[in-house]
């Protein structure tokens, strides 16, 4: 076994080295090149629809409707989206000068980082890869891609398609479990971009730091949602409900619990009911748009918070194992103590929670870890920008669920225990180049100059300060010297 594990080891530094040698030939670094592995993923998308969609059935028995709009028009629009961008992206960032520099040009040029690893997650297989190779593409980096091994199918077809598409000395796709990870690991990357749980960020971050490699951890938490005041309760009940049952509540982004008072949970109660049953049918089980749970492992941790919730299930709780199937749950007089408070669901229990006012809820939120995503209903513009203003997330909406990372130009990631740096759109770029300050001088104004040779003289201070200190009115500038 010990023979085995060198061997794997070796390919997979082989592998590494391989990249590294073929990102120092600059191959990567020509914006036309770029463009093109970006338009062939494009090709990849539309060539192979059929076996996509039929590969994420597999794996989730996820709804032809739901990965089309989450795991192939959210690549594609973010394709488009950087392919129009891409030349204004690469151009440098002049910044301002002083009368020391007035005749150097000064700006900042976005460079490409090297090799950089990219693990993706089960519940969004496809997505969670080719969005942030977007970006390691689009900043001119060589990538190697590790689909979650738990969808198999979709690992499988990635690991087939993509080097057949892109280009194979640039790029490459490892598959295995937890210890080739963990070995792949030991590995030295100039980036590691990580999405899945807390647990395994940890470890993420352990073998990052052997060699002091930048990570992006995009990560989860329990997303709040919090309802008050005025508000359209029978929209707002069929948005919670697409919202958290999209993709069967397996999504980062889904609201977790929601917070509201008595009074609201009482006319939003039946609004749910009602919207599950125009969406799913009265048997959901039965409905071709309800997904599946992805193992059995994760139906098992499901119907074992539900066995343990004080709460009361007052819609649903059904589950067939055979099936991993769990019927859409929402529990009310769930309590802080509760087991369905302490960890992010990712699954279909939406447990409701009473407040008597707004500053409860948002104290609520703000004594637990800071969540990837927050959610506001209401229709006064006062609370929801109170939330907004006294609260802290990886992103927010109002009025709504999960749309708002559907957009390339917003930035999408975590803070705090929800995770580190963002991508989509040009965030993806930025995340993915190093953004180089550089100077370019001439011979010229060497009377400024020679102010700051030794021998030190106090006269010469006082100048250097005047001619490096930035001017403004009313404001005392602070030497950059």
């Amino acid at each position: 076994m010990a023979k085995i594990g060198v061997l794997v080891m070796e390919s997979q530094k082989q592998m590494v080295e391989r990249l590294r040698g073929v990102f120092r030939s600059g191959v990567t670094i020509p914006v036309h090149f770029r463009l093109t592995q970006l338009e062939a993923m494009l090709a990849l998308l539309e060539d192979n629809e059929a076996q996509i969609l039929e590969a994420l059935h597999e794996d989730l028995a996820k709804p032809k409707f739901e990965s089309v709009l989450s795991e192939i028009d959210m690549v594609v629009n973010d394709l488009c989206y950087t392919i129009s961008n891409l030349h204004t992206w690469m151009q440098p960032s002049y910044v301002g000068t002083n009368l020391a520099t007035k005749l150097d040009d000064c700006f900042v040029r976005r460079e490409p980082l090297g090799v950089v690893l990219i693990i993706g997650a089960w519940n969004y297989p496809l997505q969670l890869i080719l969005l942030p190779l977007i970006g390691a593409i689009a900043a001119g980096n060589c990538a190697i891609l590790k689909p979650s091994e738990i969808s198999q199918a979709t690992e499988k077809l990635l690991a087939e398609l993509i080097p057949k598409y892109l280009s194979k000395e640039c790029y490459a796709v490892f598959c295995g479990g937890p210890e080739e990870t963990k070995a792949l690991l030991e590995n030295r990357f100039d980036h590691i971009f990580y999405t899945g749980s807390q647990s395994v960020a940890r470890c993420i971050l352990q073998a990052a730091a052997v060699h002091l490699t930048p990570v992006t951890l995009e990560l989860g938490g329990k997303c709040p949602c919090l309802l008050y005041g005025r508000l359209d309760m029978k929209a707002a009940a069929k948005r919670l409900v697409w919202a958290k049952f999209f993709n069967i509540g397996q999504s980062c982004v889904a609201p977790d619990y929601v917070l509201c008072t008595a009074e609201t949970r009482d006319k939003l109660l039946p609004l749910i009911k009602e919207a599950l049953e125009t969406f799913y049918g009265p048997e959901a089980q039965q409905s071709p748009d309800m997904g599946r749970i992805v193992t059995d492992r994760h139906w098992d941790r499901l119907v074992e918070l539900l066995k343990k919730t004080e709460g009361k299930v007052v819609i649903g709780g059904e589950s067939v194992k055979e099936e991993k199937y769990i019927a859409p749950t929402v529990v009310v007089d769930v309590k802080e103590s509760d087991p369905l408070m302490q960890d992010e669901i990712f699954g279909p229990i939406l447990p409701i929670l009473t407040i008597k006012s707004l500053d409860e809820g948002i104290n609520f939120i703000n004594e637990r870890e800071k969540p990837l995503a927050l959610y506001t209903f209401s229709d006064e513009s006062q609370v929801v920008t109170t939330v907004l203003e006294r609260t802290s997330s990886g992103g927010f909406c109002s009025n709504d669920g999960i749309v708002h990372m559907t957009l390339p130009g917003l930035p999408f990631g975590g803070v705090g225990a929800s995770g580190m740096g963002s991508y989509h759109g040009q965030w993806g770029f930025e995340t993915f180049s190093h953004k180089r300050g550089c100077m370019l001088r001439g011979w010229g104004l060497e009377r400024i100059n020679v102010l700051r040779y030794p021998p030190y003289k106090e006269s010469n201070l006082g100048w250097l300060r005047w001619a490096t200190t930035a001017k403004k009115k009313g404001w005392a500038g602070c030497s950059i010297m």
